[in-house]
């Protein structure tokens, strides 16, 4: 603040002195072409008179007539002000370039930028405006961003809620239907509404967590972790995943256990998350590999799938919400697009970091996160 208000007053100094010389220059040329004028018509006069040549202005100015003086008095403001003025223009112009970017600014052409020339107030008054129009343009790209990350929520919502509900409602109808159904398919209506509901609640929780992470509304609660512990628990939860899609798993690790300062909760829906995103994928590679490499102070965790590899153009969009790579969306593997954003936002909400690669060696996961993490407000900031 203390510099700023500083670079204020440098720069209206340095302009109230431009201001000061200019009025000097001003004065010295008004002097020197006063003192010539006067010279010069005064030695004329004198010649004029001494030769008795009879001239009504030059007899005046022999007499040092009032009429005279206050003519070379008008003549010195005028030549002054038309020095000063001529002194002056650049600035002026360049504040009429400064206005004119203003009105059209206000007329909603946020593209318009003024040159800035110089160091002075002026100078500093162009920048200032260039910064306001950048700083509306991006708002105004945020709120269209908004805007379209609404519009596109409310439509996956609607396709990904509608389709398994769809379903449910189906084998409800047909269970409660008046036709009389054997007790072997009326278990597998049952079993397939239940998969189905439970997939809708997937869904919602999905939704539900990333609109809290995506606003700041949720809260960290850091204890000590055993991240390799962690991770054999989330394996074995997941074992029937892996038996339905015919999947075996492997957790290898540099350390027999390695406590680490997270949120418990959500590096359990991350890595939860992960190794699902590796269960849906990987069916084709009969295999998911999860490694932990501990460090120093970091400990880094890779989920390998050997499925469906990845293209190289789409490596980079994966972590944007909403996005999904095309095979995913068919019933046996479509989700929001939610999951690996959700997955991002908790990596950043510890300090780390999270990598991705896909090739004909395997689809994997990177996740690199401090052991000693420390809740600050940075990491709050990357909430939303």
């Amino acid at each position: 603040m203390k510099n700023k208000v500083r670079r204020k007053s440098d720069l209206s100094h340095r302009y109230h002195t431009r201001v000061v010389a200019n009025v000097i220059y001003s004065g010295l040329v008004t002097c020197l072409v006063e003192i010539f004028l006067v010279t010069n018509l005064s030695m004329l006069a004198g010649y004029a008179e001494e030769s008795r040549w009879t001239n009504a202005f030059l007899a005046r100015v022999y007499a040092s007539d009032t009429m005279v003086v206050l003519g070379y008095v008008i003549f010195g403001i005028a030549l002054f002000a038309v020095t000063f003025l001529v002194l002056q223009e650049k600035s002026v112009t360049y504040i009429s370039r400064i206005s004119d970017a203003i009105e059209n600014i206000s007329g909603g052409d946020l593209n318009t930028t003024v040159e800035v020339i110089g160091d002075d107030e002026f100078s500093s008054m162009a920048a200032n405006l260039n910064k306001m129009a950048a700083d509306i343009r991006r708002l105004m790209d945020k709120e269209r961003e908004a805007e379209r990350t609404k519009n596109e929520l409310i439509t996956n919502v609607a396709h990904d809620l509608r389709t398994p509900l769809t379903s449910i409602i189906g084998y409800l109808e047909l269970l409660s239907g008046k036709a009389a159904l054997p007790p072997e398919m009326q278990k597998k209506y049952i079993d397939i509404a239940y998969s189905k509901a439970k997939r809708l609640e997937k869904l919602i929780e999905d939704l539900f967590g990333f609109t809290k992470m995506n606003y700041g509304k949720i809260s960290m609660h850091v204890s000590r972790v055993d991240i390799i512990k962690l991770l054999s628990q989330l394996l074995e939860e997941s074992y029937p995943n892996f038996a339905d899609k015919n999947l075996s798993y492997e957790l290898q690790s540099n350390v027999p256990a390695k406590v680490i300062t997270a949120d418990g909760n959500l590096l359990a829906r991350l890595f939860d998350n992960l190794i699902n995103n590796a269960i849906k994928y990987g069916a084709d590679g009969k295999r998911v590999l999860v490694q932990v490499t501990a460090e120093g102070s970091t400990v880094q965790v890779s989920v390998t799938n050997y499925g469906y590899v990845i293209p190289a153009e789409e490596l980079p969009l994966i972590f944007d919400k909403f996005y999904r790579v095309e095979q995913s969306r068919s019933t046996h593997t479509g989700g929001t697009g939610l999951g690996l954003a959700i997955v991002k936002n908790i990596v950043e909400m510890h300090g780390g970091t999270i990598q991705v690669k896909s090739d004909l060696d395997g689809t994997v996961f990177t996740v690199t996160l401090q052991t000693d993490f420390d809740i600050n407000k940075e990491n709050f900031g990357k909430l939303g």
